[in-house]
């Protein structure tokens, strides 16, 4: 975008000057910039958290499911016990 930009010709005629493209400063060692001892822990402990986050989202799931079972079976029996004295 900037360089469609800098390509307009602006007020008066004038040519844009060339937007320099940024390059790899001398003496600069791409091991150096890393994220550290500090960027491991954040990141493990972020990890950890969402780890525990998935493990209570499955708990609580199953859970939601159980007592929805054991609620349909509830009503099956009930339903059966009013249809029989119904009879009776």
């Amino acid at each position: 975008m900037l360089h469609f930009l800098a390509a307009l010709p602006f007020a008066g005629g004038a040519d844009p000057t060339p937007i320099p493209t940024p390059g790899v400063p001398e003496g600069f060692d791409p091991n150096v910039v890393t994220p550290g001892v500090w960027g491991f822990v954040i990141t493990f402990g972020i990890v950890i958290a969402v780890v525990l986050l998935i493990v209570d989202m499955v708990r609580r799931t199953r859970r939601v499911n159980y007592r929805a079972a054991i609620n349909e079976q509830l009503d099956a029996e009930e339903a059966a016990a009013a249809a029989s004295a119904e009879k009776d």
